[in-house]
């Protein structure tokens, strides 16, 4: 996934960005709500972990905008265990789900789990197919019941394909999925990554959608 942190707090800030990392999401940090609302503004994100109590302009506020935009981007918020007015708050003003700071890490990708596949409009956790079944919860992967081993790449272009089965990805949204700020990106990575996937996977597994780019069939 593509991931939008919003966070002033350096410290919490590095440690979520490295556990989202560390989980292959592609991270864009924002520090203050302006550069937040620009972010948003200019890139399609599959998630947004916002933080309120911001400088330059409030979460409320970023969030509002987004929503004005008709933005539909999951927004998961970040407060503090006794904010409950700023809970409702932010509830009200358009997120899809709040966390408590400070996070239980396994709980917070849990409920970015949850509200990708929401947003995806998928309610079932993993991806079946041809023999492939693809589980985001433990980011594992089998091919007729045997474990099939993934590059941290290869698992960010197939966790972006199964989201969404039967939707075309062209090679530019897949890249978007790849690479926050500051990331190079590869001439050639996205195809080096599907060519390893069909090895792994199957030829078939992935489709080639001429001129448009990749496709995994429907579960």
């Amino acid at each position: 996934m593509r991931l939008l942190l919003v966070e002033d707090d350096p410290m919490i800030g590095e440690a979520v960005q490295d556990l989202l990392r560390g989980a292959s999401h592609a991270v864009d940090w924002a520090r203050d709500g302006a550069q937040a609302d620009t972010a948003l503004r200019t890139t399609a994100y599959d998630l947004v972990l916002l933080d309120l109590g911001l400088p330059k302009m409030d979460g409320l506020d970023v969030l509002r905008a987004l929503r004005a935009r008709k933005d539909r981007t999951p927004v998961l918020v970040a407060t503090a265990r006794d904010a409950v007015a700023q809970r409702v708050a932010g509830l009200d003003a358009g997120a899809d789900d709040y966390i408590v700071k400070p996070y239980d890490l396994d709980e917070l990708l849990a409920r970015m789990r949850a509200l990708h596949r929401r947003s995806s409009g998928r309610a079932e956790p993993a991806y079946c197919h041809g023999g492939v079944e693809v589980d985001p919860s433990t980011r594992s992967v089998t091919l007729q019941g045997t474990s099939v081993a993934l590059s941290a790449r290869e698992w960010a272009v197939l966790e972006a394909l199964t989201a969404r089965p039967g939707q075309v990805l062209s090679r530019a949204q897949l890249e978007d999925k790849l690479y926050g700020w500051g990331e190079e990106v590869g001439s050639n990575a996205v195809e080096v990554y599907i060519h390893g996937l069909r090895k792994k996977l199957g030829a078939a597994f992935i489709l080639n959608v001429r001129g448009l780019g990749y496709m995994v069939p429907k579960a």
